[in-house]
């Protein structure tokens, strides 16, 4: 990560952008090296959410009520605590492969799809699990959920002091930064050496 280190003295903000820019590019390019996927939050390993419990997600949540994609985006976040993000590029999918195989249907409402289930779909997702986001969110203590959700509001904070930020502030903001990181690796350290015998 050499090549991406902040240098904050003298930079000037467009050169600023440019750096997260190429950064946002390289995580982007090795994000599969780390075990996520395109367009996928990599906080959480995957656990048992894979392609047939997000069908199964998708059934049990149309059974309730029709919803639009982002609607099963955002339902699935909140009703696994967070634990499950999944990205359009696992839900649009899924959800063409249902319309295929019709057990789903969808219409224009507000300029938006809103899905439904066939009579084959509702059978189908009375055969499965009703609430497969239950399983998905039991495998993630709060603490890790907690630590992910400041980890997206930081990320927002320090978008904001680019993009609004004085040359003193984004400057004062990459030594915060830099102070966070070093406490952060310096927990690591001081429970490396806790268990460490005669420690």
């Amino acid at each position: 990560m050499t090549d991406y280190a902040i240098h904050p003295i003298g930079i000037r903000r467009g050169d600023l952008r440019e750096w997260m820019l190429r950064c946002a590019r390289h995580g982007r390019r090795h994000g599969h090296e780390l075990g996520f996927g395109r367009g996928e939050a990599p906080f959480f390993a995957r656990g048992r959410a894979g392609r047939g419990d997000i069908r199964a997600a998708i059934l049990a949540l149309l059974a309730e009520q029709p919803m639009h994609g982002y609607q099963i985006m955002r339902e699935l976040s909140d009703r696994s605590a967070g634990a499950w993000r999944i990205s359009p590029g696992s839900v649009y999918p899924t959800l063409s492969q249902l319309e295929d195989e019709e057990l789903v249907h969808a219409e224009q409402q507000g300029g938006k799809r809103v899905f439904s289930l066939t009579e084959a779909g509702q059978a189908e997702a009375a055969g499965g699990p009703s609430t497969p986001w239950q399983d998905v969110g039991s495998d993630v203590p709060p603490a890790l959920v907690e630590l992910r959700d400041l980890m997206y509001q930081v990320r927002a904070a320090t978008r904001q002091v680019v993009h609004a930020g004085s040359e003193k502030q984004v400057a004062d903001a990459a030594a915060l930064l830099r102070e966070t990181r070093r406490k952060l690796y310096q927990l690591l350290a001081e429970d490396d050496q806790a268990g460490e015998p005669g420690a």
